[in-house]
């Protein structure tokens, strides 16, 4: 059986079966975002649906594929491929020898297990179209990706400026996009390596209580790039993780009714950052507070990793 061969995710299109293969979490969401806006604009009655492989219950798949009273195309994003369940197994195997009618499946398999190797074998050899979302490892990859960050959003940067950007957010692609989206927001004209400096200069004091409002209001790109800026600052990952824990306390309060001391302006703003946090988001932003606060304590190898996907949880 021919292999089928790898689509970049600039690329990636709506198929019947589509594995998005690889653990860079910024090109997975592009790549999903791409395939739903395709099928949207095909039929603004898309319905989506998202599925946990991990949870998975028996006959889930075919549950939401089925087709609904006016027959609206469906999404369904499977999401955690590497922890799936047996009965997740089965039922994928059974689909992709029968996939569903009016129903395109898109599936994230981070590529770091083996779990699910004989699903990932099939979609491989013919079954599915595959999507390379792997980490861009190298320099020139990442520059080319800033390059067409830049294009896409209608502004010039030149390739020392880009360079600088590379180098400053090596570590992160999300935090390259996010930096290049705050610039570009920011400043008008040409980005040079000399509007790329002044504006960090600026923006040196940023705070960790500034990083969990825009992660606790959903602007994760916001807050990954406010968060770096802490870290040039010299801040320290522990009070950082304290300022999180402040502000998802005083959530949790406000949320109870609980006396808490704060002014009225910062309760009222905490009664409207709730509307994005029901109890089990809230009771989740409390256990993933402590596991960072952990983590960056000597638990993990790289606090600033463990900040990240603080930030990226809690802004979801």
């Amino acid at each position: 059986m021919a292999r089928t061969p790898m689509t970049r995710w600039q690329e990636a299109a709506p198929a019947p079966i589509v594995l998005l293969l690889g653990k860079e979490e910024l090109l997975v969401s592009r790549a999903n975002r791409r395939i739903r806006d395709i099928l949207r604009m095909e039929d603004e009655g898309l319905e989506v649906h998202d599925i946990d492989a991990g949870s998975y219950d028996p006959g889930t798949l075919a549950l939401q594929a089925s087709p609904s009273l006016f027959m609206e195309p469906k999404l369904l994003r499977v999401s955690d491929l590497n922890s799936m369940t047996d009965a997740f197994l089965d039922d994928a195997m059974a689909m992709i020898d029968d996939p569903f009618d009016g129903a395109t499946v898109v599936m994230h398999h981070s590529g770091a297990t083996t779990r699910g190797k004989r699903l990932l074998d099939a979609v491989k050899g013919g079954k599915g179209i595959v999507v390379d979302c792997g980490e861009l490892k190298y320099d020139s990859d990442k520059q080319a990706f800033a390059r067409a960050e830049f294009v896409e959003a209608g502004r010039e940067a030149t390739p020392g400026a880009q360079n600088l950007l590379v180098k400053r957010f090596s570590d992160s692609i999300g935090s390259l996009a996010g930096a290049i989206a705050q610039l570009v927001a920011d400043t008008t004209g040409q980005i040079t390596e000399e509007v790329v400096e002044k504006y960090y200069e600026a923006h040196e004091h940023t705070t960790a209580f500034q990083v969990a409002d825009a992660a606790v209001r959903g602007n994760a790109a916001q807050a990954l790039v406010l968060l770096r800026q802490t870290l040039w600052s010299g801040a320290h990952p522990v009070p950082i993780v304290a300022a999180f824990a402040y502000r998802i306390r005083s959530l949790a309060k406000v949320s109870t009714g609980q006396r808490v001391r704060l002014a009225p302006k910062a309760i009222d703003e905490a009664r409207s950052d709730l509307r994005r946090f029901d109890e089990a988001k809230l009771a989740r932003a409390v256990r993933v507070v402590a596991e960072t606060d952990l983590a960056v304590k000597g638990g993990e190898r790289s606090p600033e990793y463990a900040l990240e996907r603080m930030i990226r949880i809690l802004a979801a």
